[in-house]
C-alpha cells in the first residue's frame, strides 16, 4: 500500500492546486462556517464517489489479458493532460475576467441551504482536479490492493484533492485571526499565479503519463 500511496502522492498534491475552490471556499467563510462546511462536504464527496467510480472501472477494465491496455491507458490519460493544460492556459488568457464575474455572482447567490450543492456542482466542474484524480485512481486500481487498502487509499486521495474546500475551514478553527491573514495572502498570490501552476502540474503529469504509456508500448 506504501508504494501505491507514493506514486500518487504527486497527482494527489498537484490535484490540491485549485484557486477556483479555494477563492470560493474563503468567500464562502464571511457567511459562516456552517456554510462552508457544506460546502467542504459536498466537494469531498464528489471527488470521493468520482474516484472510487474510476478505481472500480479501472479494476474491471485491468481483467482482460490484453498486455498493452494498461499502457495504452496511460498514453490516453498523459495526452489528456497535456491537452487540457493548453486549454486552460488559453482560456485563462482569454477569459479570466467574464469567469471571475459570472464566480462572484454565483457566490453571492450561495446560502445556508445551498451551500452543499454549490460544493458539488464547484468539484463536479473542476476539471483539472478530477483530471489529476484519474490517473491517481488507475494506480489504486492497479496495485493488486484489498479492498480496506484501496478504501483508505481512496479516501487520503480524496482528502488531498479536497484541501481546497476544507482547509481553510479548518485553519479558522484553529487560530482565525492568523487563518484570515495566511487565507488572504494565499488567495492573492494563487489569483496571480495559481492558473500557471495548475497548467504546469498537468503538463508535467501528462508527459511522464505519456513517457511511461509509450515505453510500455
Amino acid at each position: 500500500m506504501l508504494a501505491a500511496f507514493l506514486l500518487i502522492l504527486p497527482f494527489a498534491a498537484a490535484s490540491a492546486v485549485s484557486p477556483v475552490m479555494l477563492t470560493e471556499q474563503t468567500f464562502l467563510l464571511t457567511r459562516g462556517r456552517k456554510v462552508a462546511a457544506r460546502y467542504a462536504l459536498g466537494a469531498f464527496l464528489t471527488v470521493f464517489v468520482f474516484i472510487a467510480l474510476a478505481t472500480l472501472f479501472g479494476r474491471v477494465i485491468s481483467l482482460p489479458t490484453e498486455p498493452t491496455l494498461s499502457a495504452s491507458l496511460d498514453v490516453a490519460l498523459g495526452t489528456l493532460l497535456v491537452v487540457l493544460a493548453g486549454t486552460l492556459y488559453l482560456i485563462e488568457r482569454r477569459s479570466a475576467r467574464h469567469l471571475s464575474k459570472r464566480k462572484q455572482k454565483k457566490q453571492r447567490s450561495v446560502g445556508d441551504r445551498r451551500a452543499f450543492a454549490f460544493g458539488i456542482f464547484s468539484m463536479a466542474t473542476n476539471l483539472t482536479t478530477l483530471a489529476l484524480v484519474l490517473p491517481a485512481a488507475k494506480i489504486i486500481a492497479d496495485a493488486g490492493l484489498d479492498y480496506p487498502e484501496r478504501l483508505v487509499l481512496e479516501i487520503l486521495l480524496a482528502l488531498t484533492a479536497a484541501i481546497p474546500a476544507w482547509l481553510p475551514l479548518a485553519l479558522t478553527r484553529v487560530s482565525p485571526g492568523r487563518a484570515r491573514r495566511a487565507l488572504n495572502w494565499i488567495d492573492q498570490t494563487i489569483a496571480r499565479h495559481g492558473k500557471k501552476l495548475v497548467a504546469v502540474s498537468l503538463l508535467v503529469l501528462g508527459g511522464f503519463l505519456l513517457l511511461k504509456g509509450i515505453i510500455g508500448l
